[in-house]
């Protein structure tokens, strides 16, 4: 039987120790020719063509763009209950430099209004080198943000074990992705990964009764075939890290399905035949989820080796999961940028077509945010003036190239379009790697602008609405009705929603305001009527007004009642376009 030559990859958690590095198996893999050809009887990859019928209809992830999110970076002073580098850093309670790091890509952080400097030499347009933190809210908001502009529908919140130190940091993260989901209009839903989890079979039950089954009433959680969402990842996988039985697997499987949940499984890449990546004996475990995802992480590093997967693995896949009712919901990633995969989109654009002229039901995108491998597609240092000198990371332009920040968000959004059928199926990469126009505006138009106020109390003055501390606010004088906040966006431009925001400590209030607009400062019109908007702190006290398309330089607030205080209270007035 022909041998898969990538070796098993290990999702890699700084908590749990691997067998293999990620750095090994790569190594290994550029050494070795293509995946070799394993013999299968069911097709060729031409006659993958003509799709059956899905398994299930559309949804929030069949025929729906899924990111992987991670969600796990911390830093010193953000308040992560875990403390310290997390995630970046081989020793959390060390700042990340070249001798302590796990990074293998480095974020563009110029849209996050927190950023925190680390021990790495300055980048090289001579600015600190600084690093996000996921605890941060405004990050989870931006990125769920960038969702929202670049068309990904749904992410998939990775779950690692909570019953570890990391435990407080993963729930408070699933607060914060709950609250930003909701904001942008993003489903979401709970990814458990269950690498080194010894005691997985019990304690994954019961996270999932006690904690993470509560999100379920979220309207932005994920639901197909009416059900709530949930993947486990892990099973089958031929290593140490996760030894589990065909038997442990069913019980889990099985006892999650009694819970009513649609179940996906992230399984290994030779699910269907039990060999290479996957332990033989688990047949029936991977039949019993209701979709799978097998892993590709690691196992192509160019377009031909791609090619070779579809069709010696990605065909036969398909055509079983079809025969057994069964969603596929394969893994599609832009490439390791840091062993210079990606050929400025090129690699990511087959991944795509591939699994879309296969038929697939949906797409994983693997991964949003991972930093630590390279496979991100989030928004990443353009050219070297933006990677810490010295550091040997690479930046987007490493081929020559140039590419914008977020060219691999781009290129998602066109392989969305191509799985929906609103542009029709191409080999050919319709996004080029630079802009010719600008990306449509996702930050704060409203941020340290100057502000004006019809009262206010005490020094809770208007200019608090603005100045992205989210512990200050603007309070109007008390018990006289109307009140309003008002601020000069400097020019004319068109908003589609507003964000208001309350510090998050304080407790439910309902705010009946309006919100009006002006390009001059004396003629207001309606942007928003009147209308009671409830400001709760399971929702991080935060609410989104769409307002109607004009073009606007003033923006007014006004408020005529508030159930939680005598007068009109805003902590952060937020604008946006795009």
């Amino acid at each position: 039987m022909a041998v898969d030559p990538v070796t098993p990859l290990t999702r890699i958690t700084q908590e749990t120790p691997v067998p293999l590095s990620r750095r090994t198996l790569l190594s290994s893999a550029a050494a070795a020719s293509l995946p070799l050809q394993v013999r299968h009887a069911e097709t060729s990859a031409e006659g993958a063509t003509e799709a059956a019928a899905a398994a299930s209809p559309t949804g929030d992830v069949v025929g729906k763009i899924t990111v992987g999110y991670q969600g796990w970076f911390a830093c010193p002073g953000d308040g992560a209950p875990i403390g310290g580098w997390w995630h970046w850093s081989r020793d959390r309670f060390q700042p990340p430099s070249p001798a302590n790091t796990t990074i293998e890509s480095w974020p563009d952080v110029r849209e996050f209004d927190h950023a925190y400097p680390t021990a790495y030499a300055n980048l090289g347009n001579g600015q600190p080198a600084r690093l996000f933190s996921s605890y941060d809210a405004q990050t989870v908001n931006t990125h769920f943000a960038w969702m929202r502009t670049y068309g990904i529908d749904t992410a998939a919140l990775q779950r690692f074990n909570p019953t570890g130190d990391e435990g407080p940091t993963r729930d408070a993260m699933a607060a914060k992705v709950r609250a930003a989901a909701e904001a942008t209009g993003r489903k979401f839903y709970v990814m458990y990964d269950v690498t080194g989890w010894t005691a997985m079979q019990s304690e994954l039950k019961a996270d999932w009764t006690a904690k993470m089954s509560a999100l379920t009433a979220s309207p932005a959680y994920a639901r197909q075939n009416g059900r709530p969402v949930v993947c486990i990842w892990g099973f089958g996988f031929a290593d140490d890290g996760r030894p589990f039985t065909p038997a442990q697997a069913l019980d889990v499987i099985t006892w999650f399905k009694a819970q009513g949940v649609y179940l996906i499984g992230g399984v290994p890449t030779w699910w269907r035949q039990g060999i290479n990546d996957s332990r033989p004996g688990f047949t029936d475990a991977y039949h019993a989820f209701h979709a799978v995802s097998p892993w590709m992480v690691g196992r192509a590093r160019t377009t031909a080796d791609l090619d070779s997967y579809y069709a010696n693995a990605n065909v036969g896949d398909y055509q079983d999961c079809q025969a057994h009712g069964i969603d596929y919901l394969p893994c599609v990633l832009p490439g390791d940028l840091q062993w210079g995969d990606r050929r400025h989109g090129d690699y990511y654009w087959r991944s795509l077509y591939n699994m879309i002229r296969l038929g697939s039901q949906g797409l994983y995108v693997s991964m949003f945010d991972e930093f630590n491998e390279g496979n991100q597609i989030a928004k990443t240092a353009e050219t070297a003036a933006f990677v810490p000198a010295g550091s040997g990371i690479r930046a987007l332009d490493e081929d020559g190239t140039a590419c914008s920040a977020d060219y691999y968000l781009r290129i998602t959004t066109d392989g969305g379009k191509m799985l929906k059928g609103q542009i029709p199926l191409t080999e050919v990469r319709p996004t080029q790697p630079a802009l010719t126009t600008p990306p449509p505006v996702t930050t704060d138009l409203a941020r340290g602008r100057p502000t004006a106020e019809s009262s206010h109390t005490q020094g809770y003055s208007s200019a608090n609405a603005t100045d992205a501390d989210p512990g200050t606010y603007w309070e109007s004088g008390n018990n006289a009705f109307p009140q309003w906040l008002q601020t000069d966006l400097g020019t004319a431009m068109t908003l589609n929603r507003i964000v208001l925001r309350l510090p998050a400590s304080w407790g439910a209030r309902t705010q009946t305001l309006s919100v009006q607009g002006s390009t001059d400062g004396s003629g207001f019109t309606t942007l928003a009527a009147a209308a009671g908007h409830t400001f709760d702190p399971s929702e991080a006290n935060s609410v989104t007004i769409p307002v109607t398309p004009a073009p606007v330089r003033y923006l007014r607030v006004t408020v005529t009642a508030n159930t939680g205080w005598p007068a009109g209270q805003v902590s952060a007035l937020e604008a946006y376009t795009g």
